[in-house]
């Protein structure tokens, strides 16, 4: 009977320990950490956008000065840096929208 029972007692208190060793389920993440963040993109930011944000513009004069301060800067805000590229004459060149891209997927977008 004692060797029984020392039997129920040692196995009670390997169910306990094996079920506090084991991890609680996660807590659901609060609503707002699920939204999305979203960042900056070349094909879907507008050069008005970029432009009127200071970090995404400093981004802007750091790779094409000229473009950026150029007089048909303005004309251009509703389209997109790739979309005005054929008509830069050279003056924004595929490795600039990488490197600009690549540079702009840091910032985040406004909701």
């Amino acid at each position: 009977m004692k060797k029984l029972l020392v039997a129920l007692v040692g196995c009670s208190l390997w169910v306990a320990t094996a079920a506090s060793a084991q991890t609680a389920p996660a807590k659901p993440a609060p609503a707002a950490a699920l939204a999305a963040t979203s960042y900056y993109t070349l094909d879907d930011s507008t050069i008005g956008d970029l432009l009127d944000n200071p970090a995404t513009k400093a981004i802007l004069v750091k790779h094409i000065p000229a473009v950026v301060q150029g007089e048909g800067i303005d004309r251009a805000r509703g389209m997109t840096l790739p979309a005005i590229q054929p008509f830069s004459q050279g003056k924004i060149t595929d490795e600039q929208l990488a490197a600009i891209d690549k540079e702009l997927s840091t910032v985040p977008a406004p909701k």
